[in-house]
C-alpha cells in the first residue's frame, strides 16, 4: 500500500465512523458515491483523486457547524464538473444538489470567463452548501498548487481568490450567521495561505 492509499483509507474509515448514525443520510450516500466515481483518478500532483474532497470533509468535520449536507456537498463536489456524472445522477437530496451545482464552473468562452466567474462566485451565495464547500475547495487547491500548477496559474488563482472569493465569503457570514464561527475559521485559513503565497510570488494584494 502506498503512503496516498493509506491516507485515503485512513480518512475514509475516519469519515464512515463519523458519519455512521442518524442525520447523516445525505453525506453517507454522498461518501459512497463518491469513492465510486472518482476511482483511478488521480489530481494532477499524482495524489488519488478522491484524497481531496475526503481531506475537505475531514476539515469540515473539525469545524464547528459542518451539517449533513455541507459535508455531502463537499464530497460530492467535483463529480459532476470532473467526472461527467449529471446532477440528476446523484443520490442526495436537491439541496446538496443545489450545492454541487452552484460549485460547478461553467464551461464557457475564453472572452466570456471574467464577466462569468464574477456571476459564478457571487451565486455561491445562493447556499450556505456550496459557499462553504467553495471556501475549503479553494485552500485546499491554493495549498496543493506548489508543482501542480505553472506559476500563472497559480498566480490567476490568488488574485481570483483575493478579488471574488474573500468578498463572498465576508458576504456570507451575514447571509448564514449560523455559521459564523466555520466561515471564520474557514476566511482566517485563506488569508493565511493568501498572504504566504503572494509573499512567494510577488503577487501584490492591496
Amino acid at each position: 500500500m502506498t503512503p496516498y492509499e493509506l491516507d485515503e483509507l485512513v480518512m475514509y474509515t475516519y469519515l464512515r465512523g463519523r458519519l455512521d448514525g442518524p442525520g447523516f443520510e445525505q453525506s453517507q450516500k454522498a461518501l459512497q458515491f463518491a469513492r465510486k466515481a472518482h476511482k483511478n483518478q488521480e489530481r494532477k500532483d499524482g495524489k488519488p483523486y478522491i484524497i481531496h474532497p475526503l481531506s475537505m470533509a475531514c476539515d469540515a468535520i473539525a469545524c464547528r457547524g459542518a451539517t449533513d449536507e455541507i459535508i455531502a456537498t463537499i464530497l460530492l463536489h467535483d463529480v459532476c464538473e470532473d467526472c461527467g456524472i449529471p446532477l440528476s445522477a446523484l443520490p442526495v437530496n436537491n439541496v446538496v444538489k443545489r450545492g454541487v451545482e452552484l460549485m460547478t464552473v461553467p464551461e464557457v468562452p475564453k472572452d466570456d470567463k471574467p464577466a462569468i466567474k464574477r456571476l459564478y462566485f457571487g451565486k455561491l451565495l445562493e447556499s450556505k452548501e456550496a459557499i462553504v464547500c467553495k471556501a475549503f475547495d479553494r485552500n485546499a487547491n491554493l495549498n496543493d498548487a506548489e508543482g501542480a500548477l505553472t506559476e500563472d496559474a497559480i498566480v490567476k488563482n490568488i488574485v481570483e481568490t483575493h478579488e471574488l472569493l474573500m468578498p463572498v465569503l465576508k458576504e456570507a457570514k451575514y447571509a448564514y450567521p449560523e455559521l459564523s464561527d466555520m466561515l471564520h475559521t474557514i476566511r482566517t485559513a485563506l488569508k493565511r495561505t493568501l498572504t504566504l503565497l503572494a509573499r512567494y510570488h510577488n503577487v501584490n494584494l492591496e
